[in-house]
């Protein structure tokens, strides 16, 4: 039956042709092709359910369940800064059944020097990047800063107090802020939590003076006008903030601290599965509820272009990008 012109194809039966796509590569083992998945796949989250992280891979999840007609278990396995729930996929055995979506935290880790019970080059298999998570400098609008400009006087004028909060000591909020102090050689006092929520509430309290805070915790306290975006911490601007530029446009050339979010299997995962699922994630990423799902949580959403080769060279840069921002601003973690 010929389809009409302009009729979309819809989401199913993209990915299962995508998936039964893959039985025609060649030298793809027939074995592992044409039977997997025989049963539910479990997908660890190392972090909190509705959050930055979880959204992305309950989103791709459901996409690729519905085109292979087999389970795809989320399970939140929380601890450790995501290690926990990262090592249980390290160990896991090697046949396809047991994922993880984590983030450049596992890079980061390395890149401080915290020991980690698996290192994030060796220990996996990278399936692919599903989105980027842009950090937002957002100030408390009762300090009356509105740039990075009068935020930077502000911290000269009065040295150590202005005060900065983040979700703990070796996030990407707190490096981000190191950063910055290191860039102008200003004095500002970084007060940790126990993860972003915790910061927001205080900011929003009155009881920090700003921070670099993740989007998906941000959008909602920008839009009610509690803090105010000063600046997105990486190479593009928010879709949901179009108005709020780069720091690299607001003058601090080069600052990226985006996190990468991706899809990992266990080391020594056959070729065959990985470039199949692969393939049913580019399927998932090209459809527009997944897009705008993605984009309302403040999550830049990856390109469906993008190869398991793709991914493992943005791990590489990414733990090289981390390590150059902790030697250039000299951050230790005890």
């Amino acid at each position: 039956m010929t389809r009409p012109v302009g009729t979309r194809i819809p989401a199913v039966s993209l990915l299962r042709r995508t998936l039964l796509a893959g039985l025609a590569l060649p030298g793809l083992p027939a074995a592992f092709a044409s039977t997997w998945p025989e049963r539910a796949v479990k997908v660890v989250v190392p972090w909190p359910a509705g959050g930055l992280v979880d959204i992305p891979a309950r989103s791709v999840s459901g996409k690729v369940q519905a085109g292979t007609g087999q389970p795809f278990v989320i399970e939140n396995k929380l601890g450790a800064g995501g290690a926990i729930g990262a090592k249980t996929v390290v160990d896991a055995p090697p046949d396809g059944y047991t994922f993880c979506v984590t983030t450049s935290a596992i890079c980061i880790s390395k890149a401080l020097g915290i020991k980690q019970p698996f290192d994030p080059i060796a220990d996996f298999e990278p399936v692919a990047l599903l989105a980027s998570a842009p950090l937002v400098l957002v100030a408390t609008p009762s300090t009356g800063i509105r740039s990075v400009d009068a935020l930077v006087e502000r911290a000269r004028k009065a040295p150590g107090k202005l005060t900065f909060g983040s979700a703990g000591n070796g996030s990407p909020a707190h490096l981000a802020g190191e950063w910055l102090k290191a860039i102008f050689s200003i004095d500002l006092v970084h007060v940790p939590y126990k993860g972003a929520p915790a910061a927001m509430v205080d900011q929003v309290a009155g009881l920090l003076d700003f921070q670099f805070a993740n989007a998906a915790v941000a959008l909602p306290q920008i839009r009610a006008g509690k803090v105010l975006p000063i600046a997105v911490a990486g190479p593009q601007q928010i879709a949901t903030l179009p108005d709020v530029p780069t720091m690299d446009k607001a003058g601090v050339k080069g600052f990226d601290t985006d996190q990468w979010i991706g899809l990992l299997a266990p080391a020594k995962t056959p070729g065959a599965i990985i470039d199949r699922l692969s393939r049913a994630v580019s399927a998932a990423l090209r459809e527009d509820d997944v897009k705008v799902g993605m984009e309302k949580s403040g999550i830049i959403i990856a390109s469906p272009d993008g190869t398991p080769d793709s991914f493992r060279k943005v791990i590489a840069e990414d733990l090289a990008r981390w390590t150059r921002i902790v030697a250039t601003a000299k951050i230790k973690i005890e």
